[in-house]
């Protein structure tokens, strides 16, 4: 698809993205650039398809701990993503729609381009065994030469404060983070690694997953969300603010301001 419509290299900038996104899109017919799901339902698509942007260029959305949601990073992600829906290269029902429906938009041909888990690379494959098709490291602002933060799923492997074994409990974990255990448990996993020595077996022997393990290691973990108080009402209201933004109701100002309220009484 992206080589019938003149893309010949996957998109490194915001910019390569754009472009990209609307020759796809001018192939017509029901195919479109770039699919995002922002059910408020399940509004993970803010933190993996939308903060994912951020995050790629060094952003961030917090500041000593606490939300900064009109900071410059944050301002020019959501105007990237308003520009993208303005253009019209946007999948159509993307205000309902859910994580797996955007990866079926993509399996079954309709999109080119999405952000997406790893966990999915099988899946599609044996829905779609024709579907061909590669991973690349998320776009960056235009201008940043910086490492690239992608989003990840924590392992979230650590001792209890008020553990009565706290040394018998840290032997399970070095058990499990050191170089060889960790690489065997990731690979059972089909995840990456905690320990940055530790390699995957099936890097070895899938090049997609390769390509994105040299991605991971050439950045940084990134997903500011981890950890964080409500972290689902969190992404929902954002949800919410940037829906309305996206129909028009409000500015991307106004959109910021309304979230970083909504935020701060979380906090």
């Amino acid at each position: 698809m992206l080589a019938k419509a003149g893309v010949t290299k996957p998109p490194s900038t915001r910019t390569e993205f754009t472009d990209a996104a609307k020759k796809i899109t001018a192939l017509g017919g029901d195919v479109k650039g770039w699919v995002v799901p922002l059910s408020p339902e399940a509004p993970n698509g803010i933190q993996n398809d939308v903060m994912a942007w951020n995050w790629a260029s060094g952003g961030t959305m917090l500041k000593d701990g606490k939300p900064d949601l009109t900071n410059a990073d944050v301002k020019g992600t959501v105007e990237f993503v308003k520009s993208l829906w303005d253009a019209k290269v946007v999948a159509p029902g993307a205000l309902t729609m859910k994580e797996q429906d955007k990866v079926e938009e993509f399996t079954n041909g309709r999109v080119g381009m999405m952000i997406d888990s790893l966990a999915h690379v099988n899946l599609i494959r044996k829905n779609n065994a024709d579907l061909k098709f590669s991973i690349s490291a998320i776009p960056a602002k235009d201008g940043y030469t910086g490492k690239r933060g992608i989003p990840y799923a924590s392992w979230g492997i650590g001792i209890a404060e008020n553990s009565e074994h706290k040394a018998e409990a840290f032997k399970l974990v070095d058990f499990l983070m050191n170089e060889a255990n960790n690489s065997k448990l990731s690979s059972i996993a089909n995840a990456f690694p905690g320990n940055t020595k530790s390699v995957p077996d099936f890097v070895a022997d899938d090049a997609l997953f390769k390509a994105a393990f040299d991605i991971y290691k050439a950045g940084y973990p990134a997903n500011e969300f981890t950890g964080l108080p409500v972290a689902e009402d969190l992404m929902r209201s954002f949800d919410t603010e940037l829906q309305k933004t996206l129909e028009g109701k409000q500015t991307v100002d106004q959109m910021l301001q309304a979230a970083q309220a909504a935020w701060v009484k979380e906090f």
